[in-house]
Order: C-alpha cells, then sequence, then structure tokens
C-alpha cells in the first residue's frame, strides 16, 4: 500500500533515510538483484535554500540532486531513522550529500553488485568482495545507497559493518572481548541494508500519527462478498 505524503511529511526528520519501492524496470532489476522490496533510497534534509520538504537522491540520468517528497508520491515507502545524533552531526551528514550535488551515477558500480550478489560461476562468499573492483573508482560517481553510506560513514555512523570480537588492550584483562565494528566500503551498499541495520529504527508514519484500531472504520461487506465464501464452501463440500 502507498505511504500517504502528507504522513511522510508529519513524520520524516532531517538525517532520516526514506527507502523507496519503484516501479521502473530499473527498480525492477534492483529489487530483484537485492532480493527486497527496496529499490532506492535517498537522505532527507528539510528545509534547503527556500524549499521545504527536500531530499537528496541520486538519479540514474542527472546524478545526485535534490528532489522535493512529492516526487515519490504514490509509491511504497519506509523511513529508516539513526539514533542519538546531535544537531552538528547531523547538519555534517547533510552537508556531505549537499556538497556532492551533480555527481553523476556510477553504472559500474551496479554491474560489480551484480557480482558479488550473482556470481557466475557461483563461488564461496567469503571470496565475492576480493573480485570486486569496487565501482568506476571516480569520487564524482555514486549510486544511491553508497552515497547516503559515506554520508554516515564521514561521521563514524554504523550501518552495516563488518563485527569482530577482540581481546581487551589491557593485559589484566585478556579474558574479556570486546566487539570492534570495521567499515565496510560504501559501494557494497544497497537500499535494503538500512532496513536491515540494527542502528537505524524503523518509522511508520502511521503509527507515528497515532493509529487508533478502535478508530477505524470497517465497510460491511456487500450481497456478492457474502454469496461468494457460501459458494466455495458448497464446491468444496461438493468435492
Amino acid at each position: 500500500m502507498p505511504t500517504r505524503t502528507d504522513l511522510l511529511a508529519a513524520t520524516l526528520r532531517p538525517g532520516d533515510v526514506l527507502l523507496v519501492e519503484g516501479l521502473s524496470r530499473f527498480s525492477i532489476a534492483i529489487k530483484y538483484l537485492t532480493q527486497s522490496t527496496w529499490s532506492h533510497s535517498a537522505l532527507y534534509i528539510g528545509s534547503w535554500q527556500g524549499q521545504t520538504g527536500m531530499l537528496v537522491e541520486v538519479d540514474v540520468r542527472e546524478g545526485v540532486r535534490l528532489v522535493p517528497l512529492s516526487h515519490f508520491f504514490g509509491l511504497q515507502a519506509r523511513i529508516c531513522r539513526p539514533v542519538k545524533l546531535d544537531e552538528s552531526e547531523i547538519t555534517e551528514l547533510i552537508g556531505y550529500a549537499t556538497d556532492r550535488l551533480g555527481y553523476h551515477y556510477d553504472l559500474k558500480n551496479i554491474l560489480d553488485l551484480m557480482r558479488y550478489l550473482i556470481p557466475t560461476p557461483p563461488v564461496p562468499n567469503r571470496w565475492r568482495r576480493r573480485m570486486l573492483s569496487l565501482g568506476s573508482g571516480d569520487p564524482t560517481r555514486a549510486i544511491c545507497s553508497s552515497l547516503i553510506a559515506q554520508a554516515f560513514q564521514s561521521i563514524r555512523y554504523p550501518i552495516l559493518p563488518k563485527v569482530t570480537l577482540e581481546k581487551a588492550l589491557d593485559p589484566d584483562m585478556q579474558e574479556i572481548y570486546q566487539e570492534i565494528l570495521h567499515i565496510r566500503h560504501h559501494s557494497l551498499f544497497v537500499p535494503r541494508d538500512f532496513d536491515l541495520s540494527p542502528y537505524f529504527e524503523v518509522i511508520k508514519p502511521t503509527l507515528a500519527a497515532g493509529f487508533d484500531p478502535h478508530l477505524v472504520t470497517w465497510g460491511e461487506p456487500s450481497v456478492e462478498q457474502e454469496v461468494q465464501p457460501q459458494q466455495a464452501s458448497r464446491h468444496i463440500s461438493a468435492d
């Protein structure tokens, strides 16, 4: 069910990641490759040069650009929100993304992701990353999820890092292990990673707006709807 734009507008905060289920052939290909509902991601920045409700996204043709929230009207969406970031960190996050307006789309990154997600011939998962050339190598090129990943990594905020257990450095605490997070290369991120990340809160606009199941207005079933189950039940009995 498409998310109402007015609910999104009332719920979004600067720094939120908006995941979108696109309907284009390119979006369908991304959803197939990533085995996910989400084909696109954008970073909500709020007000920008007198305009409100703006997001930074990466378009295949136009590259990194600003779009209004209405751009995603009629599409299913999900809000993924980072936690415990202060105002200066949000400002730095947004500044990283807006400083890259005009960058181009990295189609080579998509090809590399295809090799990683669907390798031919099949190879062990631990070897797949070694096969990647990690995009074009051009710093002025990006895809939607890699740009947002870079922005969060610039303020040291985790998305889906590699986690290892290492012994404490204190010689008197050698029996204690601590989790160490290691940054993944930004080009390996896809939109669904923000949904899967344990460090982002999933915000549902309908619930955030104060949904009350006791106030739902249900339509009464029509005569046709009542007859059809009865007919189905007779068919089942006859079998």
